[in-house]
């Protein structure tokens, strides 16, 4: 798939819908601005530090997080509590043998636990790395029953969100975009540049550098987002520096970079820092443009990934329909993707796996609605809603390709 495939068609968005993510925080009113620190208590200025710490007792690990980012104050309260031993105890939960099988929902609730905990973190200043050393199940030898034991995944999981080197990750981005990437009038420069920051670097190594630079960023400290394309659907906003990086090394027709290249860049790009949620993957694939979309997913096609290529159709109806783009450009790449396939038999094997693709991730969202595992706020309703306008719209313009190639 070395040589670059031209579309004839183009993607044709119409209005979009625009929705406020604006949310105020519980605390907001009650605990004030942090430029007087006895104000920055608000009503709990009058609790003694003891009662406060209470308090933090009955609220979530999540619950915490936000609570922390009200005020330095507040925060420093928090940062108290968590080192007293009661703190550490309730924090650091260590009960990672007293769970059933793998896959079970005490599972997910201690390793969600440490996900919070390490959102948590991130937002703090000071050392907690060093009350994690004291549990036995994070160390490399320190479990005597690894197999059944959650130690280390809960380990990883907290680390991931509260990260090592996050000022580090900053200052990468900060430079790499204000001094070499941002401000050059032509394309090619910018490609120069970062052939020249990635290039020397594995794969994988690529991958990671390139959402460090372009990758999605908190509105609230401007660290790198790492979980943002792994926990949900995410927007166009979030994707459009990865994708306008790769359309800038997939069209500047620099010899160093073939499409092959490209394409292997985005594979790996969608298992950073963990395989993302193919919706995330289909959005990334949409911004990228035609060349690369089409590239890509006639990639998986002459590797005989025909399963994992009828779920990313699925999934790019999906963005359609959500975004109001046309539907008819996806049922055009799936039938330019079809062509890829060398024999009749191969595209009918291929058209089946869509249809059935269909039915399996609508039943898939119907059976996390129905086990009682989705959000408080309906989205997982509405994913489903959409995914069943998005069949039948999908289905109505295949109806409509096949009658205008029968009166033809």
């Amino acid at each position: 798939m070395a040589s670059r495939i031209n579309t004839s068609f183009t993607l044709i968005p119409n209005q979009k819908r625009r929705r406020s993510n604006r949310r105020s925080c519980y605390f907001s009113n009650t605990l004030g601005s942090d430029s007087h620190p006895l104000s920055a208590l608000g009503n709990f200025k009058a609790l003694p530090l003891e009662i406060f710490q209470i308090i933090l007792r009955y609220l979530s690990v999540k619950d915490i997080s936000m609570l922390s980012m009200v005020s330095k104050t507040v925060s420093q309260h928090i940062i108290n509590y968590i080192s007293t031993s009661s703190g550490s105890k309730r924090l650091l939960l260590q009960d990672f043998h007293k769970l059933e099988l793998p896959g079970r929902r005490q599972d997910f609730t201690i390793l969600e636990h440490y996900r919070s905990l390490g959102n948590l973190w991130k937002h703090q200043n000071s050392d907690f790395y060093s009350g994690l050393k004291g549990v036995s199940c994070f160390k490399f030898n320190g479990c005597a029953t690894p197999l059944q034991c959650l130690g280390l995944p809960c380990y990883g999981m907290f680390l991931q969100l509260s990260g090592s080197a996050r000022k580090l990750e900053l200052r990468i981005r900060l430079f790499c975009r204000s001094v070499l990437l941002d401000h050059w009038t032509h394309r090619s420069d910018s490609a120069f540049w970062l052939t020249r920051i990635l290039k020397p670097w594995p794969m994988v190594n690529q991958a990671r550098l390139l959402y460090i630079i372009f990758g999605p960023i908190s509105s609230q400290d401007g660290q790198v987002v790492w979980q943002k394309m792994i926990e949900g659907p995410t927007d166009e906003s979030s994707l459009k520096g990865l994708a306008d990086a790769i359309k800038l090394l997939y069209d500047t027709g620099t010899k160093e970079w073939t499409a092959d290249d490209v394409i292997s860049l985005v594979d790996e790009l969608s298992v950073v820092p963990r395989e993302w949620l193919l919706e995330n993957n289909a959005r990334l694939l949409i911004l990228s443009g035609n060349n690369i979309c089409f590239t890509f997913m006639a990639s998986k096609a002459v590797n005989g990934r025909a399963i994992e290529l009828a779920r990313l159709i699925v999934f790019l109806a999906l963005v359609c329909e959500k975004e109001l783009y046309c539907m008819n450009w996806a049922v055009k790449m799936m039938q330019k993707v079809c062509n890829v396939f060398s024999t009749p038999l191969e595209r009918i094997n291929f058209l089946q796996n869509v249809a059935n693709a269909f039915a399996c991730v609508t039943m898939e969202m119907l059976q996390s609605i129905t086990s009682g595992d989705h959000d408080e706020d309906d989205r997982s309703f509405l994913n489903l809603f959409h995914l069943v306008h998005a069949q039948a719209n999908f289905h109505k313009e295949v109806l409509y390709l096949t009658m205008n190639t029968f009166s033809t």
